[in-house]
């Protein structure tokens, strides 16, 4: 009799939940998140050796420079990672670096007596870099986003010069051109890929680039101290006179680059595949272009490899909103396109950080991309919206 009690108790207690939870139905589990955050990891389907090569890049890469170990004797950062770690280490920052120029009666000088056209804001035993009188031009350039570069680094030349005939032919007034720019190790002109300017043709150039130009650190490809303002006699104040890097760290670093992975895509919704449209119905996609394909190479990580930069990494005239600075052959008004992939890590834009949103950095577009620009300003509220949430997929 006490069981029966029990039983009937125990299905009067479970109708009476059945009944709350049909009135109340319980919250659903929230969703599993659709944005990968993984910004900074490495390539897909890398080799184990190149697992290797990649976290011994990345430690040269973080790894903090001294004047002992050959920093200075001006730079602009310690580490590489200093500059390029928002929102992961390959990254880029707010942080920004001063070009000056002069353009005097029509000629352009990009005062290399002086130092050229990069200020090195420190120094170590000497004073850091600061504009001289002669300069009437001065531009400031915000460090770019390295993901994915080695995909772009194993792109074919010939995909690059495609795209710009390509554009050339649509005859729309938007056509780019490709840069062409001397490959140190190549010891002839190809195309440029990297730099707001277009001005880097490899990653193993940008990179003993970077080395010798913002820490200062001399190597193979960049054997020649940067001389303070132009003047050598400060380089007695170089506590490392000899070559402060063997091609060993520089390699490292080029191959951290070439292994790092592209931004991972953030949540799509249906506002964000509209405003995909959207970008491509206003003219965005003109430059901006979605798709591109790495060309054959050894590696299977970077064989053939379709990617989605939304850049078609060439020049264009951008008008006002070009930095002014004429470099390696690139007009002042020109600027290479920025990829788009990994935008939504992103918190200024534009080459100079001047914009703080999506919308203003639209805004400020100039040049041969005004009719895009004027095209959004046009677009109804609805739409508008649709294109920042594509753009913040990214």
């Amino acid at each position: 009799m006490k069981r029966l009690t029990l039983v009937l108790v125990l299905c009067t207690f479970t109708l009476q939940a059945q009944r709350r939870r049909a009135v109340n139905p319980p919250e659903p589990p929230p969703p599993p998140p659709l944005v990968n955050l993984l910004f900074g990891a490495a390539l897909r389907n890398l080799s184990p050796d190149n697992v290797a090569l990649f976290n011994n890049g990345r430690r040269a890469f973080i790894d903090q420079r001294a004047p002992e170990t050959g920093l200075g004797p001006v730079f602009n950062g310690r580490s590489c990672l200093e500059c390029h770690g928002v929102p992961a280490g390959g990254g880029g920052s707010a942080r920004t670096v001063t070009r000056i120029g002069s353009y005097v009666d029509g000629v352009y000088d990009e005062l290399t007596n002086l130092g050229g056209s990069l200020l090195q804001s420190q120094g170590t035993g000497v004073n850091g870099e600061r504009v001289p009188t002669a300069a009437n031009i001065v531009a400031r350039r915000r460090t770019p986003p390295l993901f994915g570069l080695g995909l772009v680094d194993a792109t074919d030349d010939s995909t690059f010069i495609a795209l710009a005939a390509a554009q050339a032919a649509r005859n729309d007034g938007t056509a780019g051109r490709v840069a062409l720019v001397q490959n140190i190790l190549a010891g002839m002109k190809t195309v440029g890929k990297f730099g707001w300017k277009a001005q880097v043709p490899t990653l193993s150039q940008f990179a003993g680039d970077a080395y010798v130009n913002e820490m200062g650190i001399t190597n193979p490809l960049f054997p020649s101290e940067v001389c303070p303002s132009g003047d050598c006699n400060l380089l007695k104040n170089n506590r490392v006179p000899v070559l402060n890097d063997d091609g060993t760290d520089t390699n490292a670093i080029a191959d951290f680059m070439r292994f790092l992975g592209e931004p991972p895509r953030g949540a799509i919704s249906p506002d964000s595949i509209a405003g995909e449209a959207v970008f491509s119905r206003i003219g965005c996609d003109s430059c901006h272009v979605a798709t591109l394909q790495t060309g054959a190479n050894a590696n299977p990580a970077l064989n053939r490899v379709t990617y989605h930069p939304y850049s078609d990494f060439l020049l264009h005239d951008m008008g006002p909103l070009g930095d002014g600075i004429a470099q390696d052959g690139t007009g002042p008004r020109e600027m290479r396109t920025p990829p788009l992939w990994g935008l939504r890590g992103t918190a200024r834009f534009l080459h100079d950080g001047r914009a703080t949103t999506m919308e203003a950095a639209i805004e400020a577009h100039d040049g041969q991309a005004l009719p895009a620009a004027t095209r959004f300003k046009s677009l109804s509220a609805a739409e508008r919206t649709q294109l920042i949430l594509f753009l913040r997929s990214l």
